[in-house]
Formats: C-alpha cells, sequence, structure tokens
C-alpha cells in the first residue's frame, strides 16, 4: 500500500500538474466550444480514463518498454497526429454547417478523449518520470501504488478539465444560435485540434 505521507505528499503535487495549462485542458475547451458542456465532460472523462491506463501501463513496465523502442514511440505519436487533425476537420465541418448539426454524444466524445489520450507518447514519458518519484517499493505491491497515484492524477484531472470544457461548453451554446458564431467557433476548435497535432508531431523523444 502507498504511505499515508508520501500519499499526502503527491496530491499537492498532482494537482498542481493538473492546474497547468496543457494538451488536455485544451482539448477538453475545444470539445465545449465545438459540441457543448456534456461532450467536455464526456471528453474530460475519457481523457482521465486514458492517464489511468497510462499510470497502469507504467506499473506493469509497458510504457518504459514502449519509451525505450523509437519506433513504437513515434508510431503512437504519428497516429495521435492523424487522429487530432481528423478532430480538426471535422470541427470545420460543423462549423460550416453551423446550427443544423446536433451536438456530439456523450459516447463519441469520450472515445475521442480516450484515443487522443492514449496516442500522446509524452503522457507515457511524464507518467515514467513523475510517478516512480513516489513509488515505494518496500510498502508494497508497485503495481498497486502506480494504480494509486494513477487514480489520483485521474481524478484531480476530470475534475478541472471538466470545469474548463463546462465554462467553454456554456459559452459555446450560447454563441451557436447564430450560424456567424457557429462557424466561428468550429474554426477556433479546428484551431485547438490542429495546434495540439502540430504539438505533437514537433515533440522529441529526448
Amino acid at each position: 500500500m502507498v504511505d499515508p505521507l508520501t500519499l499526502l505528499a503527491f496530491v499537492p503535487a498532482a494537482l498542481a500538474l493538473n492546474l497547468t495549462p496543457g494538451a488536455d485542458m485544451m482539448f477538453c475547451l475545444g470539445q465545449g466550444l465545438n459540441s457543448g458542456p456534456k461532450a467536455a465532460v464526456a471528453a474530460s472523462a475519457g481523457i482521465s480514463t486514458g492517464a489511468f491506463l497510462h499510470g497502469a501501463a507504467a506499473g506493469l513496465g509497458l510504457s518504459a518498454l514502449i519509451a525505450a523502442l523509437p519506433w513504437a514511440f513515434d508510431a503512437i505519436r504519428w497516429l495521435g497526429v492523424a487522429y487530432l487533425l481528423w478532430l480538426a476537420l471535422q470541427a470545420l465541418k460543423t462549423g460550416a454547417r453551423a446550427t443544423d448539426v446536433p451536438a456530439k454524444r456523450a459516447a463519441q466524445a469520450f472515445r475521442d478523449g480516450l484515443l487522443v489520450n492514449l496516442t500522446n507518447p509524452k503522457v507515457i514519458l511524464f507518467v515514467l518520470a513523475f510517478v516512480p518519484q513516489f513509488v515505494v517499493p518496500e510498502k508494497g505491491d508497485v503495481l498497486a501504488q502506480f494504480l494509486i497515484f494513477g487514480a489520483v492524477l485521474s481524478l484531480g484531472g476530470f475534475a478541472i478539465n471538466a470545469m474548463v470544457g463546462l465554462f467553454a461548453g456554456g459559452v459555446g451554446r450560447q454563441l451557436t444560435g447564430n450560424p456567424v458564431f457557429a462557424r466561428w467557433l468550429g474554426r477556433i476548435s479546428a484551431g485547438i485540434f490542429a495546434g495540439l497535432a502540430l504539438r505533437l508531431a514537433l515533440l522529441e523523444k529526448g
């Protein structure tokens, strides 16, 4: 089990990281603007699920294996780039069709968040660099410790990213009644997704 004092030190560190604006927060912002509050919360849940799975993979040693294989790292990275660009294209199409398009279903938004997180190798490197600092093998099952720390990161990230998405979704829903604003929201969302794709494409492993 995790030592209580270690967990007490981990929680504020994880919260500080969750509060730092990054790709996950920007993705939920884009989802909120483009598809509304419900989609934003679902996307945040998908991202958090992916983060927890990354923690489990790190505990099992899979993340270290992927990080050690350049071809695997790059394959995951370019899959993520392609998927983000596809989302950008969908956002542009949605904005062009303005108010005729229904909001994205929660299940679809969850899937998008999950896939974007799982195909971001930067998360793999982050988990490998951050979480092991708090794992104490002498305290028991290492995998269980990774799962607990992964859960803390995931829950904090979900709450913060969901709030950002809810705010953006509220703004987006107020503006989508106007076709001109709807088109611009689609363009802004597409720009966010394309920017995340570029950021991921330029990511260096080292």
